[in-house]
């Protein structure tokens, strides 16, 4: 075959592939070989999907809600979609000004991909997600990468954000509560931000909210459109169903903002997908409009342990985590086992180096630090039973203990 018939776009060709799933590619590889790994690098909840959920998808398939919907998806869940801003968010929502995507992740790269030309930037405060930087880059942008490391609660700050700022920045991306370290920021600190981005009206800013539901300690959630209603026609506010009512892969997404920019990604979508699935948006509506007990009791469950992970991950030699505000993620540093050697004879000369050992020799998988842009860390799911995460603690314990 020609090297011209294989030739790849560019972007594409200088894009990575996401390392939490590179990871998961690896426990697949190893389980089928026989080993009894322990994956704690799964960005997904390990409840099942609530039973009225559940049965909801069930009556849509009888009744025949199996076809083609409008693009922006149906109307009864756009409505609900609005009334959850309005409740929950305090935005001034209509359903007009939504927008329902076959998953969070949709929406972020619609948002771009309508948005970006060459020679736009995107801020994007690390550690942040690893798919950001990367469809910033598909979509023909360049991302700013700004460090926010654990002498600001890896939150960015204020003179920071103003620092990177430049004419060519045409989004901020601000995730709260945080994937991978949990952080979640303050009515307080959103405001100082709005401070800075309101002198500046040509960025646009997208709110990932999709951990929304997931924060702890009794702590009130704020998203930057609530705080600062003035950037609210700058600002794209994402949610959806999958962290709070463990609907991973039912791939409902959702957003709100300005319609001028939701009208370019229903464009977008149209050409590209087409509407979210039938089934799932009335899955996603029996979620939105149905009974909270599970978002209360899966909250608790991963409160409780997250105070066990952070207890043992601190009792471990070379490990340290400062306790996550929300999300279920523990971002430990792992700066004690650099330059070590493992049993098996690896020179742990960086955290993925760590993340390798930990599954080739521990049977504990978890995703280093530096695939979501600073290490040396790794993060670990929490979203496993007490029983399993224990396991997955004293392997990792005996793991570090072992060092040379």
């Amino acid at each position: 075959m020609s090297a011209d018939i294989q030739r790849l776009n560019h972007r594409l060709a200088c894009a990575q592939p996401s390392a939490t799933y590179r990871i998961m590619d690896r426990v697949a590889e190893r389980r089928a070989q026989g080993a009894n790994i322990i994956s704690l690098c799964a960005g997904e909840p390990d409840f099942d999907t609530p039973k009225h959920v559940r049965d909801a998808a069930i009556q849509a398939i009888e009744h025949g809600h199996t076809r083609y919907t409008q693009v922006a998806g149906v109307r009864s869940l756009r409505e609900a979609v609005a009334t959850k801003f309005r409740r929950e968010n305090g935005l001034d929502v209509a359903w007009q000004d939504t927008l329902v995507c076959n998953g969070g992740k949709q929406v972020i790269y619609n948002a771009l991909a309508a948005t970006l030309n060459e020679g736009d930037e995107v801020i994007v405060p690390a550690p942040y997600w690893v798919s950001y930087p990367e469809m910033v880059q598909l979509c023909g942008g360049e991302a700013r990468i700004v460090t926010c490391d654990a002498d600001t609660g890896f939150k960015l700050t204020p003179s920071a954000l103003a620092a990177a700022i430049t004419p060519q920045t045409r989004w901020l991306i601000l995730n709260s509560p945080s994937n991978p370290t949990g952080a979640v920021y303050s009515e307080e600190e959103l405001r100082a931000l709005a401070q800075v981005l309101l002198a500046h009206p040509q960025v646009l800013i997208l709110a990932d909210d999709i951990y929304e539901h997931l924060i702890f300690d009794d702590q009130t959630f704020h998203t930057l459109a609530q705080v600062e209603p003035r950037l609210a026609p700058r600002t794209l506010t994402m949610n959806g169903v999958s962290k709070a009512y463990a609907m991973t892969g039912w791939r409902i997404g959702f957003t709100t903002g300005p319609r001028w920019l939701l009208d370019a990604m229903e464009k977008l979508q149209g050409q590209q997908t087409s509407g979210a699935c039938s089934v799932s948006q009335q899955a996603a509506l029996a979620a939105l409009e149905g009974p909270k007990d599970f978002i209360r009791e899966s909250r608790i469950a991963f409160q409780s342990r997250r105070d066990l992970m952070v207890a043992l991950l601190n009792d471990t030699p070379g490990l340290e985590c400062v306790s996550p505000a929300g999300a279920f993620y523990a971002f430990a540093s792992c700066a004690g086992l650099i330059g070590r050697t493992s049993p098996g004879g690896l020179v742990l000369h960086t955290d993925e180096d760590v993340a390798h050992a930990l599954l080739d020799e521990a049977d504990v998988a978890v995703v280093h630090g530096s695939a979501f842009g600073l290490g040396p860390y790794i993060r670990i799911a929490y979203a496993l039973d007490d029983a399993s995460l224990r396991r997955a603690c004293e392997a990792i314990h005996t793991f570090c203990t072992s060092l040379r």
